[in-house]
C-alpha cells in the first residue's frame, strides 16, 4: 500500500461534531415537517434522496470541508439510509437546501453559507425566520443564476415562491412554512394532519361498511 493510499485510509470524516443539538421546539416541528413531507412526497421516486442535519463533505480528504443544511434534497442519487453525504462519492450537489434561520445563525445563514451552496452549485437555497426575528419577510428565496460564467444567488420577491426542482409552492403561514403541490393546489401535510386524515379516514371506511351491512340485513 502506498502513502497515498494509507492516507486516504487514515481519513476519518465524523458523522457528528460532538456538540449537543440545541434547537427550539418550533424549529424542530419545521424540520420534520420538512423532512417527512419531502419523503412522502417523493417516495415513489427511487432517484430522490431527501435528509435533514446530515454532514455534507465537499471536499475529498479535507473533514473540515463540511456542512449540515437543515434539510435537504437531491436529484439524481438513489434512495437510501446514509451516515454522511460525500459529494465527490454521490456525485451530485442538492438541488435544493432549506436553513431554518435564527438570530445565533443569520450571519452563516445569510453569509458564509450561501456563498458555500452557490459555490457548490445548489440551484435554489430558502431561509425561513420561523420567529420572524429579524427577516422581513419570513422566506428568503435565492435561485442561482449564471451571468458571465459566474453562478450567483439572486433572491426572489414573488408573494408566492415557486421551487422549479421540487414542484411546489413555498408558503409562510404563521410561525409555519407549508409546501404546496403546484398542479393539485393541496398542502403537504404534517405529520399531525396526516394522522388526523387517515384516522378520519378508517372512520369513514367503519362507517360506510356499517352502512352497508345495514343494508344487507334489510333492517333501515
Amino acid at each position: 500500500m502506498d502513502l497515498i493510499t494509507q492516507t486516504k485510509t487514515a481519513i476519518i470524516y465524523p458523522e457528528s461534531d460532538g456538540t449537543p443539538m440545541g434547537e427550539t421546539d418550533l424549529h424542530i416541528s419545521l424540520l420534520t415537517y420538512l423532512r417527512e413531507a419531502l419523503l412522502d412526497y417523493f417516495r415513489d421516486e427511487p432517484q430522490v434522496y431527501v435528509a435533514a442535519n446530515l454532514f455534507l463533505y465537499y471536499e475529498e480528504g479535507n473533514p473540515a470541508a463540511v456542512v449540515a443544511p437543515d434539510v435537504f434534497m437531491v436529484r439524481g442519487v438513489p434512495k437510501g439510509n446514509r451516515r454522511t453525504y460525500k459529494l465527490w462519492e454521490e456525485g451530485q450537489a442538492p438541488q435544493v437546501v432549506f436553513e431554518l434561520t435564527s438570530r445565533s445563525t443569520r450571519l452563516d445563514d445569510l453569509g458564509t453559507k450561501r456563498a458555500l451552496y452557490a459555490l457548490l452549485g445548489v440551484s435554489e437555497y430558502y431561509i425561513y425566520d420561523p420567529y420572524g426575528d429579524y427577516l422581513e419577510p419570513r422566506l428568503w428565496a435565492y435561485h442561482l443564476e449564471v451571468d458571465g460564467g459566474v453562478a450567483e444567488y439572486v433572491r426572489l420577491l414573488d408573494p408566492i415562491i415557486h421551487s422549479p426542482a421540487l414542484g411546489l409552492d413555498l408558503i409562510p403561514e404563521g410561525n409555519l412554512l407549508r409546501l404546496r403541490n403546484s398542479q393539485t393546489g393541496q398542502k403537504l401535510l404534517t405529520p399531525f394532519e396526516a394522522q388526523a386524515a387517515h384516522r378520519a379516514a378508517e372512520a369513514e371506511a367503519a362507517r360506510l361498511r356499517a352502512e352497508l351491512e345495514r343494508l344487507k340485513s334489510g333492517k333501515g
